[in-house]
């Protein structure tokens, strides 16, 4: 099975948003990890004055963590999936949170335009076609110094972990995903983890597509070793490091 993208991957999302909450409830540390990640971001003064961009927001559990971390920001979250974005809009949110339907590569046609001053992004670059062009749109919707906090499934590139994440999805996470006729996401899931950047590539990545000071932060339980906290900003001047 190849790997699902685009219309096709955001189909797999809108069949899977009503029991998608439900999924990742299941995930011991799910909403701890995001909220730890959000707060990476080390945003000052409750995020007050502050424009920030939740890309790939899913139904709504990444905004729930940058609006714990920034509870004073103005908060635009943005997902390709129509029926996820649907889930998330049910939930009670401040009315400084809006909600958005575009793909992260055509942000500015759904009206999303910078500047932001940091953008939080969970779950979404190994589900992207084009990691490297939606960095470069990322980077350019930031202020000079604006800071970037990925929280991402990216293994270290140990066997361990590999075979911990496989046996997981595997054992735990695709029978249940039959159950609700969603096993194609969630293989598509387990794949794109696989095949996607270890830690230490995707750090790289970040560097060359011009950010700063990046971090690569591990995270606890049994998602040590799989997923990671990268942070980054980019440069006071635009034209190189600050």
């Amino acid at each position: 099975m190849s790997l699902l993208r685009d219309a096709d991957l955001s189909d797999a999302f809108d069949h899977a948003a009503p029991s998608y909450d439900w999924m990742v409830a299941a995930n011991p540390g799910y909403h701890g990890q995001l909220r730890r990640s959000a707060r990476r971001l080390a945003l000052p003064d409750g995020g007050s004055g502050l424009r920030l961009l939740d890309l790939g927001c899913g139904t709504g559990a990444s905004t729930a963590a940058l609006l714990s971390a920034a509870p004073r920001a103005r908060i635009t979250a943005v997902d390709a999936s129509a029926g996820m974005l649907a889930k998330a809009r049910t939930k009670r949110w401040p009315a400084r949170v809006s909600f958005v339907h575009a793909s992260a590569e055509e942000l500015a046609t759904a009206g999303v335009t910078g500047p932001f001053d940091a953008v939080f992004a969970a779950y979404l670059f190994r589900n992207v076609a084009d990691p490297d062009r939606v960095l470069a749109g990322v980077r350019d919707l930031l202020v000079p110094g604006g800071r970037l906090a990925v929280h991402e499934y990216s293994l270290t590139g140990r066997t361990p972990h590999r075979a911990v994440w496989t046996a997981v999805c595997k054992g735990l996470v695709l029978p249940v995903a039959r159950r609700t006729g969603d096993d194609a996401l969630y293989a598509h899931l387990w794949r794109s983890v696989v095949e996607f950047d270890t830690a230490g590539a995707f750090a790289a990545r970040l560097e060359r597509a011009g950010f700063a000071d990046v971090r690569t932060l591990p995270l606890t339980g049994w998602q040590t070793g799989i997923t990671h906290t990268f942070v980054a900003r980019v440069p006071a001047t635009r034209g190189g490091r600050a």
